[in-house]
């Protein structure tokens, strides 16, 4: 039995998330500064929808806090009793940053059905300026993020936040402007629900990602039956079964199978044998650590039926 530990950035000098921390501060800062500002806007207007993204954006600095922490805690080096090290914390972060979202959505959403009943006078003005404000912020976290969100579930967790925030103050620049222009005070609390909505697919997406990396899936990416069939095709392979695939954290792949070899093929070298098909498996699928366990058929027969 042997394995590999290629050189992925996930298990060489840190997690990908790791390689951005200096943007997470920067982004966190940012979006602190946003909440800051709206937060005075809000209460200086009465716009519902600058406080409700004002909570999105506080949101955004929490979650990318949360991310932070994890990616510090990511880092921290393995021990016999925690053979992935902290790994596993990242995903735990996105699912807590999906959680916060869904609080957020339904507190706008409550707040909004609120104002319909019991209307509110809003500066319309001042509204429009604070959310430009917010914007032009925000695309700057988009810009610090731009590279990161397809490279690790935690940093898109992190970007969908900051481009969340962005379509947001969208929505209060539209409603500001329609109460500037035409009077009509119900854009605020509409331009509020156009907030939350925003929310939810976001907190969905990141949500089911994670859940699926939490029950050990196979990787999006990883197509188990391609697996058994590059390896089948190996010389000397005559059967895999045990395959199993599943994600440590974003970036980070795990492949384990029981391989039935030839004891022709055993003879010519177990070495050679199973640097041969983990180079398979790492070539043709990017999966830089696996686990192959090399069995003679004698042992196939003598082990009874074979599992997947």
């Amino acid at each position: 039995m042997g394995h590999d530990h290629g050189p992925s950035a996930a298990t060489a000098g840190g997690t990908l998330s790791g390689t951005y921390r200096s943007r997470l501060l920067w982004t966190i800062g940012i979006s602190a500064s946003i909440t800051v500002i709206q937060v005075v806007g809000a209460l200086l207007s009465g716009s519902l929808a600058l406080l409700a993204d004002a909570a999105h954006s506080l949101t955004d600095a929490v979650g990318v806090s949360l991310a932070l922490g994890a990616v510090t805690l990511a880092q921290r080096a393995p021990t016999p009793r925690r053979t992935f090290g902290f790994y596993r914390v990242e995903i735990f972060s996105a699912v807590l940053n999906a959680l916060l979202l869904v609080a957020i959505f339904v507190w706008v959403l409550w707040s909004a059905i609120g104002r319909f009943s019991e209307p509110v006078e809003v500066k319309g003005g001042l509204m429009f300026v604070v959310a430009v404000g917010g914007l032009l912020a925000n695309l700057v976290g988009l810009w610090l993020l731009r590279d990161a969100k397809d490279k690790s579930l935690n940093l898109r967790g992190a970007y969908l936040e900051v481009l969340g925030d962005a379509l947001g103050s969208v929505a209060v620049i539209v409603g500001g402007l329609i109460i500037l222009l035409t009077g009509w005070q119900a854009a605020d609390p509409v331009a509020s629900i156009v907030i939350g909505l925003l929310i939810v697919p976001r907190a969905y997406g990141l949500l089911r990602d994670s859940v699926h990396v939490l029950l050990e899936a196979t990787p999006q990416d990883v197509d188990l039956d391609e697996v058994r069939r590059h390896l089948l095709a190996e010389r000397g392979v005559v059967a895999v079964h045990d395959l199993h695939g599943w994600t440590v954290t974003s970036g980070m792949p795990v492949l384990t199978a029981h391989v039935v070899v030839t004891e022709a093929a055993l003879a010519d070298g177990y070495g050679e044998l199973l640097g041969r098909l983990q180079g398979c498996v790492g070539g043709h699928f990017d999966v830089a650590h696996s686990t192959l366990q090399l069995e003679p058929e004698d042992h196939r027969e003598e082990g009874g039926a074979l599992h997947t």
